[in-house]
């Protein structure tokens, strides 16, 4: 084992260094994205019981579940938007597995989300947080928190008759990311971009700018508000599903005492 790999070991056992689930459960009550009735919409998450060590099945118990690739915490390809349908090795089982694993940066919006359900990550935020805490690193995961993940039920979604309302990036905010040329960028709202992002131009532009610029996105991330500004590594590691445009997955950080 090498050295770098043997100091972490160490850490981890003894306590050093933490390991910070970012991931909701999945159960059947998780709200998922919801779109206008004339487009297909986002399965919930399903599990059916096949046996419980019954007559079923004497000695095992296991279920079959059936979700969509969007449902939960979960993760973006490139070919999930028409911005990076021709993104090369696009899909989730095509994108190398060291995508998966990195540094991450979390850019604190809770404040401003708790009084405005519309919260805007801009350029401006960006700009603060790099003034206290240096550029932000290529290669990064961005995590915009916002402590959305605290809401439950209606109050998640928080849908209006004009749509969902709830935190986002502007475009301006996501070019000026993709100049620092990070990873991916993530959030605790059902989607990477702001629930009236489609009033932007172009729409839904952490959607479209991201996916068109070959970077992932996640979504549906918990507890990180117990995440440093800087100094944690992420790992997001999707299903390998042939051709996916997403998936649910686990995610975890890195987290030590040392990390700002």
């Amino acid at each position: 084992m090498s050295d770098l790999l043997n100091q972490l070991a160490v850490s981890l056992a003894s306590g050093a260094t933490r390991v910070v689930d970012l991931t909701h459960t999945l159960d059947p009550d998780f709200p998922v994205i919801i779109l206008p009735p004339e487009f297909g919409q986002c399965a919930r998450f399903r599990m059916e019981e096949v046996s419980a060590y019954d007559h079923r099945g004497p000695a095992w118990k296991w279920h079959n579940i059936s979700m969509s690739e969007h449902t939960g915490t979960h993760f973006d390809a490139p070919i999930h938007w028409i911005s990076g349908r021709d993104i090369a090795g696009g899909a989730v089982d095509e994108i190398d597995v060291s995508a998966f694993v990195g540094p991450v940066v979390v850019i604190d919006c809770s404040t401003g989300a708790a009084s405005d359900d519309d919260f805007e990550l801009t350029p401006e935020i960006i700009a603060q947080w790099e003034a206290e805490n240096g550029l932000i690193p290529a290669g990064s995961w961005v995590l915009m928190r916002t402590d959305w993940s605290k809401k439950r039920g209606a109050d998640y979604l928080n849908m209006a008759e004009d749509g969902p309302h709830s935190p986002g990036p502007t475009p301006a905010a996501i070019e000026l990311l993709l100049q620092r040329n990070i990873r991916g960028f993530g959030t605790e709202t059902v989607g990477t971009d702001a629930g009236q992002g489609m009033h932007y131009t172009p729409p839904y532009p952490a959607h479209y700018l991201l996916h068109g610029a070959g970077k992932y996105g996640l979504q549906c991330l918990n507890n990180l508000d117990k995440l440093p500004a800087t100094g944690a590594i992420l790992i997001a590691a999707p299903l390998k599903i042939k051709g996916g445009t997403g998936s649910p997955l686990r995610v975890l950080a890195l987290v030590t005492e040392a990390a700002k």
